[in-house]
């Protein structure tokens, strides 16, 4: 691996577990204690407040790579991007009247060019890989972040390698063979113990691949992709953060790079107040949720025994982040919910019929959460509110036709039509 000169605003890197310090010009990826301790990344926020500014900002054009001083790139030519971030926050006024609410907003990454927020890490983790020197990228993923791994690589010309567990949908699989990675599916998700991960790790120390997962101990530039949802939720707002932020959660990635998105500009001066954070999991695995409730020790967290949701893309039995996303809802006086199967499929028709949103189960299972605090109380109306849809029901079709009645078929007859419009 060639030497790194850095260029970056970054300033070190430090072990979440054991506290070791990484000079950002040493090319860490994992602690060498391996502890499963995610290398955190620290920057100079002193020297960045004077070139990240609200004018600046607002000159440039949209996306993930527009805050590029907060992201730990050196050299701009090794960015690797298909056009991913700047979609857009929808005020969602028909579905904000069915809750009860005057201020719902949703940030709609579906629209991300992979269709899941999962582009947003990866064009962050391909483009360092590419700064690196590394040939071979791979990834331990239920589909979406290996989507995005598979598509930026290919940008990249990086050969990609991805483990998926055994019942990865077709949908999501064929996105990972078009891409052209090489794809293995595993057996054996149960006992805590997910079997991509194990063959991640193997695999990366006996081939010297670049671990690109979507989660921090393997990749310690996860959650500087994520981050950039809140910089497009404070600017959509005009410069302010809401009351509430609702993420899916499933390693805790997604929810713990908002939540450091929202502290950096906080420090940068650009926000004066954080939101609350609220992680919602599907009740067949609800590993942050039962430790939030517990409130278990955040490096003690229970692997789920036996995941099982409609929400595949959220089964992580052991959340590699959860330590982090656990503090940002403590520490921003948030919450953690578990909602059933039945209430994410719920969530998906209503959110589709009230926004024009076709999302995922794994990328609707927020709303499901934020249905389930409007209707116990949990949220005042006048909050405002922003639930983050992270990934397009097109990954996912096979789920969304379960429940739906069969497509009648008729003779071209205006007669027969009216019998099955009052049908």
């Amino acid at each position: 691996m060639p030497d790194v000169k850095s260029g970056s605003f970054v300033k070190e890197m430090k072990c979440s577990r054991c506290g070791k310090y990484y000079e950002p010009t040493s090319g860490a990826i994992r602690c060498v204690n391996r502890d499963d301790g995610r290398l955190d990344i620290d920057y100079d926020y002193v020297a960045l407040g004077e070139v990240m500014t609200p004018d600046v900002l607002s000159k440039r054009k949209s996306g993930v790579w527009k805050y590029r001083e907060l992201l730990p790139i050196d050299d701009p030519a090794h960015i690797i991007t298909l056009g991913e971030g700047g979609v857009p926050l929808i005020s969602a006024r028909r579905l904000g009247e069915k809750l009860g609410l005057q201020r719902l907003l949703l940030l709609d990454d579906t629209r991300n060019p992979t269709a899941s927020f999962k582009d947003r890490p990866m064009t962050v983790g391909v483009s360092k890989a590419v700064e690196l020197g590394y040939e071979t990228v791979v990834s331990a993923s239920s589909g979406n972040a290996a989507a995005a791994l598979s598509a930026y690589a290919a940008k990249a010309g990086l050969r990609c390698v991805t483990f998926v567990p055994e019942m990865a949908s077709a949908g999501k699989l064929a996105q990972l063979i078009i891409y052209g990675a090489k794809v293995v599916r595993v057996r054996g998700l149960e006992h805590g113990e997910d079997p991509t991960v194990k063959m991640l790790k193997e695999a990366c120390d006996r081939y010297n691949w670049y671990p690109c997962p979507s989660f921090g101990p393997m990749n310690p530039y996860q959650a500087e992709g994520p981050k950039t949802m809140s910089f497009e939720i404070v600017e959509g707002l005009g410069w302010a953060s809401p009351d509430w932020v609702v993420v899916p959660v499933g390693s805790g990635g997604a929810l713990a790079g908002n939540w450091k998105g929202y502290r950096e500009f906080e420090q940068l001066g650009l926000i004066k107040s954080k939101p609350s954070m609220v992680a919602v999991q599907s009740t067949g695995c609800a590993p942050v949720v039962r430790a939030y409730e517990r409130n278990m020790d955040p490096l003690k967290i229970v692997p789920w025994e036996r995941p099982d949701s409609v929400a595949t893309g959220l089964m992580d039995p052991l959340p590699w982040d959860g330590d982090a996303a656990l503090r940002a809802i403590k520490d921003s006086n948030g919450t953690a919910l578990a909602v059933t199967n039945e209430e994410i499929l719920e969530a998906q028709r209503i959110l589709a019929k009230s926004e024009g949103i076709f999302a995922e189960p794994s990328g609707v299972t927020s709303l499901a959460g934020l249905i389930k605090l409007a209707t116990s109380g949990g949220i005042e109306r006048s909050d405002s509110i922003v639930v983050e849809i992270t990934g397009s029901g097109l990954k996912d079709p096979q789920v969304a036709m379960k429940g739906i009645p069969e497509v009648p078929v008729i003779d071209a007859s205006v007669e027969e039509l009216e019998r099955i419009l009052k049908s």
